[in-house]
Formats: C-alpha cells, structure tokens, sequence
C-alpha cells in the first residue's frame, strides 16, 4: 500500500527542528534521500514510484537553515549523522540504502562513516569532493557562478551572506520554464534538455522552499563544504557507488574521480555523456538497483555467491 507524501516534524537532540518528507510503502525499506544545494525537502513523484517498484519508501529532510527546518550555523558536514540518527529513530526505522546529489552527496557519505550499522549501501551522485582534496583542482570546470559563489565563500560570512542574498532574491519567485535559464552557465545543453516539464516544475518548487526562510541553510552549506567534513572517508566500510557525468558543470568528473579513488571499494560509474541533473533523472534506476545489489553482496557470508 503506498502512501501520500508525509510531512512532519522531528525534533533533534540539540532542540532543533527539522522537517522530513516521507512517502511510499509505509512497509518498503527505507531510501534516504540528501537532496542538493540550495534545496528543501520534498518527494518527486517520479522517485517515489521508481522506489515503490523496488519496495523502497523515500525519507528526506531539509538540512538545518532551510525551509522550516531550524538552522545551526557553524554546522559541519558530519553533523548530519547526529540529525539523521534523530529522523530514523522517529520513524522507527533501522537499516536505510542513503543517497545525496550534488550538495547532498558528502552528507550521503558522513552517514556511510559515521552511522555504519544502519547505513546500508550508499550513493554519491554528482557529489562534490572534499576542499582542499589532495590531487585535484576543486574549481577547475566549474560554470562562472560556481566560481563567484564560492570565490565569495574564501573572502569570508560576509561576502557570502551578500552574494547568497542576491542569489536569493532571484530564485524565490522563478519559474518552471525559468529555471534552465535561472542557472545560467551551471548547465550544459544535456541538463537544460532535462529542466522541462514535471522536473522544472519539482525544481522550481524545492528552490522557492529552500530560500522560503532566508539564506541560512545554503550559507552553512557552502561554508561546510569549504572546510574539514568531520570524518574519514578512508574510514568507511559499508558499500558506496559514486556516479559522475562528464557534462557536469556544477561539480566536475574529477570529483566523482577523486572520490572513488578515496573510498575503499568504491564502485566509480563516470559516465561522459551525463550531466549534473541528467544523471539521476536517466539513471536512477541503475542506482537504486546497485544499491540493493551491493547490500546484498555485503550480507553475504565470506566464500558464497
């Protein structure tokens, strides 16, 4: 029996609220979902089915700062564990297969090192790698915005907190036929094909929610990112695929490389022909059947097949 998108609120240990989004099988396992930056909690529909063929509930959040979700400035990336830890036990759920896009994906990757006995298998799909990450040039192949955005970050709050705030003013009211075009330089000619119809309208959406309460949660995003994650991804033991397009002008090939070359036992799927958006729309279901193959994998006892 599949269920209605849920909304509700659970409460961190700290007093925070954060708001979470479930929907699917209130039986199916669950798929927790780190959607990117900026963004809000929500289900897209074409998700939700694709995990309910696969007996797979959807569970996402809004990260501290972002719609209601209260914000916790200074926040690191590992942070995330302790307010997933809080969402899980409210829902009264074990095990979960994780997942998180773009800005999503490090925090995908804190629950894999830091929550290893309920983290089932994850994936990072055009996930950013580490600043600073020995090896690689962090802005190299970036859009024009992506440069100012974080160019902002390294001159300090304030600098960001201005840059974000126009940034803000833009989205909050965008369009679904605006959106490829609200992104500028940020998509390539693969991710604006894939910004029409039902996704421009879900994207539209999540991006008014995510600037709905002010520029908090995307400002501590940003400043997690450029700073020390709060964990070792040499560290992590459970099953990670990372997914990459190499038409990704957002978070460049290179990181997806970097990050599978630093995750012991990382499947690496660079896919040229994808970009940042297209990837999960064209290969979700790829994804999510790796996921519940690596799992399976892992539960096996050592010698069988």
């Amino acid at each position: 029996m599949s269920s209605e998108a849920r909304t509700q609120m659970v409460q961190a240990p700290d007093g925070r609220q954060l708001e979470v989004v479930s929907a699917g099988p209130e039986d199916g396992r669950c798929f927790l979902f780190h959607s990117g930056t900026p963004s809000a909690a929500a289900a897209y529909p074409p998700l939700v089915a694709q995990l309910a063929k696969r007996g797979l509930r959807l569970v996402t959040f809004s990260r501290p700062g972002y719609a209601a979700s209260s914000a916790m400035h200074g926040r690191g990336v590992g942070d995330v564990a302790t307010d997933v830890q809080a969402v899980m036990d409210a829902l009264k759920i074990g095990s979960f297969f994780c997942a998180g896009q773009s800005g999503g994906g490090p925090h995908a990757l804190a629950c894999a090192a830091l929550l290893p006995d309920r983290v089932l298998a994850t994936a990072s799909l055009a996930g950013v790698a580490p600043w600073g990450a020995e090896g690689l040039d962090w802005l190299s192949g970036m859009g024009p915005e992506n440069l100012e955005e974080f160019g902002a970050a390294l001159k300090g709050q304030e600098a960001l907190e201005a840059y974000l705030e126009r940034e803000a003013a833009a989205i909050h009211d965008v369009r679904p036929d605006d959106v490829a075009a609200s992104l500028g330089g940020l998509v390539s000619d693969v991710d604006k094909a894939a910004l029409t119809g039902g996704y421009a309208e879900y994207m539209a959406s999540v991006l008014h929610r995510a600037v709905s309460t002010g520029i908090a949660g995307w400002r501590d995003d940003d400043i997690a990112f450029a700073s020390p994650w709060g964990f070792d991804l040499g560290s992590i033991q459970t099953p990670v695929a990372v997914w990459q397009g190499g038409e990704d002008r957002m978070v460049p090939m290179p990181h997806g490389a970097w990050l599978a070359a630093h995750i012991p036992g990382a499947e690496v799927h660079l896919l040229p022909e994808e970009g940042h958006l297209s990837l999960a729309l064209n290969k979700i279901g790829d994804v999510l059947d790796g996921l519940l193959a690596m799992s399976e994998a892992a539960a096996r006892p050592a010698g069988t097949s």
